[in-house]
Formats: C-alpha cells, sequence, structure tokens
C-alpha cells in the first residue's frame, strides 16, 4: 500500500492533503523515525512528539517564505521528512549525510542553525525584525521546548519580543523534559499553567451563562471583565507571559492536529507577540519511548518490539564519564566540603550517579551554563570545593562568567569537561575541540587531559588540590581499558610523563591523543624510525623541563591534539619554547585546522584528521622527509618559514 510521506516532498505537498489524511500521515512519519532510528540510532523521544505540532505548523503557515525557526534542533526530524529530505533521511548523522539539527547549508526551510538550546526566540525576534525593517509581511514563528525556556538567552529573548511588540508566534513544546526531567522554578511554574486550566474551563462557563441573560448580559460581561483581571493575577499562572507584553493561550494538546490547525489558523496573523502553550509527549506512539524518556533523548542502535539497545558481544572498557563519578563519589565521601553542578546533564556528565549517593550536594541548575559557573564560584567563595561538570562544547555560554566570575578571583572551581575533543555524530555544535584554546589564555587557570581512564582518576583528586580554577577534559566514549589503581595519587602540577625514548623525532601528545601516538611510535620503530612520546598531560601550565630537553636546535618536534589548532595545544608549546629562548627547533601541529568539524563517527573523523596511530605516523614520515611546512623557531609566534 503507497504511503502518503511517499508522496511529500516540500510542505506545499502536505497543503494538498485533506485534513482527515493528517493522522496517516503522522503515523507513517514515527514509523519511518523509530525505523530508521532503530539502525542507526539519533535523537528520538522529543521527535516522536512534535509530529503533530510539526504538520499543523507546515500546513498552516507558507513555509517557506513563513519562518520557522526550531530551538537546539533535537526535534527536527519531522520537519527533515516533509522538506525534501524524505529519500536521504537514512544517513541522518552518518558521515557525509544529511544534518541531525537544522541546517541552513542544507535547505530552504532551516531557517537557522542550532544544536545548544534556547536560541529561537531571539533569533526569531532578529528575523521579525528584519521584516519590518524590509517591510514585507511574512509571518515568523519559534519553536522552544520548557527545557530551553529555563536558559537565560530565553528569557531575554521574550524580554525584548515582549517590549518590541512585533508580530512574532512562540509556541512552547511542553513536554516536561529537556534531555533530563525539568527542574527549577520554570518548570514548576508551567506545571502549575497546567493546573490552571480549570480557571479557563470555569471562565468559559460563566461567559455561557452571561451570554444567556436578556438585557442584562452586556453589562454583566463589563463588570465581570474588571473582576477576571483581577482573579486572573490571583490564580492564574500564565499571567507571567501576558505581563511581559505577550498574548498568552493554552495549555492545548499538542497531539490534536485538528485543534492545532484551527488554532494556528485563527492566530497566524496576530497583530503582536503571541504565545502559544501546547502539551505534547515525549517518545509518543512507541511505548518503550514513552516509559523511558530520559533514554529516549538521544538513543543507539535498539530493538524495535522491546526498545532493548543492541549490545555488542565484545566486553568494552568503562566509559570515561562512568570512571569520572565514580572517582568523584569516592573522594566526596572523605571531603564533604565537595559539590557537584550540572547544567540540565545529570545522566549525561554522570552526575546522576553522585546525586544517588550525595543528593544534598549535587545541583542540577537545568539549561543555564552561565549559572552554573557563577553559582560554583559563588559556592567557592564560602569554602566549599565546587565542581561543574559541563560538557566542552556547552561551556562555551559561560565564556564570560569563567573570566569574571572565577579567574580574576582565582577561585578554586573545578571544570569537569566532558566530550572534549570529537563528539561524533551531533556535528559541529557538539564538538569540544575549543576548550584548550580558551581556557589556558586565562591567569590562574590549570588546565590538563588524561591519557587514559587510570589517569583521569588522579587527575579528578588533582584538580581539587592546585588551589586554582581547574579544568579537566576527557573524551566521550570507553577508556582505553588499562587496569585501574587502586589508591588515588596526586599529580605533580604541570609535569609530564616521558613514555618513550627516541631520536629521530618527539611527539608531545595530550589528552586521548598519547595512546595513538605510542601505537604510531611501535609503527614508526617497525621502519628503524625511533620517537620519543611524552605525555604532556598538562596544557597549562607545561613542563618546561621537557620542552628545554627535548627542544633542541635542528630538532623535529610534533604536537598531537584532539582540539583546534589556532590557539591551542600545540600553539602553547611554541609559545613555551620561544620564551625559554630555544632556537631552530622546527615544529609540526597535528590536530583540528581552522575549519569546523562536522558530523560522524569518532572513528572516521579522527582519521580525516590524521588523529589515529597510522595517521601520526603518516605525519611523522612526512616531516622527517621535508614534506610538512614547519614552525621554526625563533620566529614571532603566527609566522611559518619552510
Amino acid at each position: 500500500m503507497a504511503r502518503l510521506l511517499d508522496n511529500i516532498n516540500t510542505p506545499l505537498d502536505l497543503r494538498k492533503l485533506d485534513r482527515s489524511e493528517l493522522p496517516k500521515l503522522a503515523a507513517e512519519i514515527r514509523e519511518t523515525i523509530i525505523d530508521t532510528v532503530s539502525k542507526i540510532g539519533g535523537h528520538f523521544g522529543g521527535n516522536l512528539g512534535i509530529v503533530e505540532l510539526t504538520l499543523a505548523l507546515h500546513y498552516v503557515f507558507e513555509t517557506p517564505r513563513d519562518q520557522i525557526v526550531f530551538d537546539t534542533g533535537h526535534q527536527s526530524y519531522p520537519h527533515k521528512l516533509i522538506t525534501g529530505r524524505r529519500d536521504t533521511f537514512h544517513t541522518i548523522r552518518q558521515h557525509n549525510g544529511i544534518s541531525g539539527f537544522c541546517k541552513r547549508e542544507e535547505s530552504e526551510y532551516d531557517v537557522f542553525n542550532a544544536g545548544h538550546a534556547s536560541t529561537s526566540i531571539s533569533a526569531a525576534l532578529g528575523i521579525a525584525v528584519a521584516r519590518d525593517f524590509r517591510k514585507e509581511d511574512y509571518r515568523v514563528v519559534a519553536i522552544i521546548g520548557d527545557g530551553a525556556l529555563s536558559g537565560g538567552l530565553a528569557l531575554e529573548g521574550l524580554n525584548q519580543a515582549g517590549h518590541l511588540k512585533r508580530k512574532l508566534m512562540i509556541v512552547l513544546n511542553d513536554n516536561d523534559m529537556s534531555i533530563s526531567t525539568n527542574v527549577g522554578a520554570m518548570s514548576g511554574y508551567l506545571n502549575s499553567i497546567i493546573k490552571g486550566q480549570r480557571y479557563n474551563q470555569a471562565k468559559d462557563l460563566a461567559k455561557g451563562i452571561m451570554d444567556r441573560i436578556p438585557l442584562i448580559g452586556g453589562k454583566l460581561h463589563e463588570v465581570a471583565s474588571d473582576m477576571e483581571q483581577i482573579l486572573k493575577h490571583m490564580v492564574v499562572p500564565g499571567t507571567l507571559f501576558e505581563e511581559l507584553g505577550f498574548k498568552y493561550l493554552g495549555p492545548f494538546d499538542g497531539h490534536d492536529l485538528d485543534h492545532l490547525i484551527d488554532l494556528f489558523e485563527e492566530h497566524k496573523d496576530y497583530d503582536g507577540p503571541i504565545l502559544i502553550h501546547v502539551i505534547t509527549k515525549k517518545g509518543k506512539g512507541y511505548v518503550p519511548a514513552e516509559n523511558k524518556p530520559i533514554w529516549s533523548h538521544g538513543v543507539t542502535p535498539f530493538d524495535i518490539p522491546s526498545g532493548e539497545v543492541k549490545k555488542s558481544d565484545k566486553p568494552a572498557p568503562p566509559s570515561y564519564t562512568a570512571v569520572f563519578a565514580e572517582t568523584l563519589i569516592a573522594l566526596a565521601a572523605k571531603d564533604p566540603k565537595i559539590v557537584a553542578i550540572t547544567a540540565a546533564m545529570p545522566e549525561g556528565t554522570g552526575l546522576d550517579k553522585f546525586a544517588k549517593v550525595h543528593p544534598e550536594r549535587m545541583f542540577d541548575v537545568g539549561i543555564a551554563e552561565e549559572h552554573a559557573v557563577t553559582f560554583s564560584g559563588g559556592l567557592a567563595t564560602q569554602g566549599l570545593k565546587p565542581i561543574a561538570a559541563i560538557y566542552s562544547t556547552f561551556l562555551q555560554r559561560a565564556f564570560d562568567q569563567v573570566f569574571h566570575d572565577v579567574t580574576i578571583m582565582d577561585l578554586p572551581v573545578v571544570f569537569a569537561l566532558d566530550r572534549g575533543g570529537i563528539a561524533g555524530a551531533d556535528g559541529p555544535t557538539h564538538h569540544g575541540i575549543y576548550d584548550m584554546a580558551y581556557l589556558r589564555i586565562f591567569p590562574n587557570m590549570v588546565c590538563m587531559a588524561p591519557k587514559d581512564e587510570n589517569e583521569l582518576r588522579h587527575m579528578v583528586k588533582t584538580a581539587f588540590e592546585t588551589g586554582h580554577p581547574t579544568s579537566l577534559r576527557y573524551p566521550r566514549g570507553n577508556g582505553v581499558g588499562v587496569k585501574l589503581d587502586e589508591e588515588l595519587q596526586s599529580l605533580p602540577v604541570g609535569k609530564g610523563e616521558l613514555l618513550r625514548e627516541g631520536s629521530a623525532a618527539t611527539i608531545f601528545a595530550i589528552g586521548n591523543e598519547v595512546w595513538p601516538s605510542m601505537q604510531a611510535a611501535d609503527i614508526l620503530a617497525k621502519e628503524g624510525i625511533n620517537v620519543a612520546v611524552v605525555n604532556a598531560r598538562f596544557i597549562k601550565p607545561l613542563d618546561e623541563e621537557l620542552i628545554r630537553r627535548f627542544c633542541k636546535p635542528g630538532a623535529h618536534v610534533l604536537t598531537v591534539e584532539e582540539g583546534s589548532l589556532a590557539g591551542g595545544f600545540g600553539s602553547a608549546v611554541m609559545e613555551k619554547a620561544q620564551e625559554l629562548g630555544l632556537e631552530g627547533v622546527r615544529f609540526h601541529r597535528i590536530g583540528i585546522p581552522d575549519e569546523y568539524v562536522h558530523h560522524g563517527t569518532q572513528d572516521v573523523l579522527r582519521a580525516q584528521y590524521d588523529l589515529h596511530p597510522e595517521g601520526i605516523a603518516k605525519r611523522v614520515r612526512q616531516f622527517l622527509a621535508g614534506g610538512h611546512a614547519a614552525d621554526v623557531l625563533p620566529v614571532a609566534v603566527g609566522q611559518r618559514t619552510r
């Protein structure tokens, strides 16, 4: 039997359908998402929950002329399926496939790129103001989840939108979830709105009764209107949005297609800011996802009938995240001053495990990285030992807070940066490749990265002992399988580790590129090329003794990092060598060049940038043979000679 979806190439095809056909199309979209994600993984629950809302918006609004701005993009799969990407949908998040997020370069229907939360309102307001500036008349819609609404940027956007009074529709997609269960006052506020539906029902009933009273019904309406405003402020939480300058409507069932279409038709041309609140269910239509909404946010391949994750036959080493969490729990058991902070990522950072053991010492601040950092700074001023576990890419959102609220005061806040380096299929918004460059510039900051999961444990302990702001970055995924020491040790700050002697060249490697560098050295040794390998451990401060030892005149020195070459670890080593007055050293840096890394598996992307053993060995051979440009000291850093 032919599917409706097979004939939907653009929203124009969607708008040719009869309303009665839309539920069938919604079911087909869900089936496609379930079938595809079960095979290759991806964002899941939120996409199943937004199917009807997506169809209703594209059915009513004249996209792409009317512009729909999705927040985050985790829930854009239904949107992609009906905007020309049905036939490539099976490649989503795969290397050279379509993105898992909205991407302007991919489609005219993707209005604004987003991978981080809370951006849609500000972006949509900018689009609306530009429309008015150009005297055009298209409509602008922002979709934002209740979790993203807790982000400061979203609240800033609401504030400005209510002030400017431009024609703008905001659809609040409320499923009581971000990645984890929502926390905070805003979440409680939205829940109280849902409970406040009784007021709206009572108001409608009272209006109907007054309308049936002859002669005096109209006058009663006038009196009731004044009373309504008083009562509304007393009992209806939704008035916050109205006080901000919005017409507020809702909450409504986000899975009732007919009602949604009528609602958007009626209010699509409202001349001012309007917020429509809809309630959806994460994982809608697939019982395992409905029952496990946290699991369903982002999944690996799974069995459709049971919802069980497909597991490898080979036992894997523990993940870096799990080792971090277990180490932190053990340290906190001995030190009551240790407290942990996360920004809506307790499961992703492993702090959900910490919370089970030390519930009073774990704080989930919601999608609010800026607040997380300044909150941590406040804790540190009072003698506590805060550790903020935040993905590397998300800490970028709090750059100024790290500077202004932590490092200037030299507060001993620990930043545990999960997903440091190439993160995989989520693409450029999620790769953590800039933290070494953007954190090492701050005075007082200590920056380190472990070579494996065992060294990670010792670095967690060391981070609490530096007495300074300290960042600890580690990669996504499993460790390398080394044995874990029973006793935690304090590492000497700023001291590296010589792992292998060699005379042909020296590799200074950092973090998870240390073991690939060791494997590259093994490959080269079989060819008669003996290279030394240094585990730098620290990006800042660097080991001056090791740099002096290996950065001799005429020496060939390579740096290897899973991070940005611009301003990163390799740049730091070169700067230190120049600062020490070392001359005639030939440098070659291996890392991420001046470009954004697209989506794909970690292994594929690492190979693309020669960040695997074979690639490193190849670069060493070419460097020694003169096939690669070298930075030669002394020159002003940034200049290059051949």
